[in-house]
């Protein structure tokens, strides 16, 4: 990438991540009822094959809080634990959240400094609405640049002596 073109995009990204999280794709998350057990839960993210938690959410679409991969690996794997209790025995209750109208800023810092992959969307009314995981940011950046992403080399560090191609 030319240095007119790094410039380019540095000048645009605070434009981008000042967005609102509304113009982001978002998946629609894995979701399960309260006291869905915990094998349930395991299956429906293996049956997915995209998420790597689940969002609890009552009858009403309300968010009651969130089992994740880190929270199964950390204290379900090599444990006694009896996979037929109910997910609340290790959700957490109380999950970093956001809305709509919060800038993608803050979906970035909740990934970068809190290390959350998967951060649940909810409406003015507390329900869930979407999920955004880092590939959703990235997408929606990348798309920004279509040019300069497009032609990015396979090895953007490595810069060619000559061009190769026909």
């Amino acid at each position: 990438m030319s240095d007119l073109s790094e410039r380019g995009v540095a000048t645009r990204v605070p434009n981008l991540v000042d967005a609102r999280l509304k113009v982001v794709s978002l998946r629609e998350p894995v979701t399960v009822a309260p006291g869905t057990s915990l094998a349930a839960c395991l299956l429906a993210i293996q049956r997915t094959g995209t998420g790597d938690s689940v969002v609890v959410a009552d009858s009403d679409g309300r968010l009651r809080g969130v089992l994740t991969e880190r929270d199964i690996v950390a204290r379900l794997v090599g444990t006694d634990e009896d996979l037929a209790q109910p997910v609340e025995v290790l959700m957490n209750t109380q999950p970093r959240l956001l809305h709509f109208e919060d800038p993608i800023r803050d979906a970035i810092a909740l990934m970068e400094t809190g290390r959350f992959r998967n951060v649940p969307i909810v409406d003015d009314e507390g329900l869930v609405a979407g999920i955004v995981r880092p590939q959703d940011v990235l997408r929606y950046l990348a798309e920004a640049f279509p040019e300069e992403v497009l032609n990015l080399p396979p090895r953007p560090h490595q810069r060619m002596k000559e061009p190769e191609g026909a």
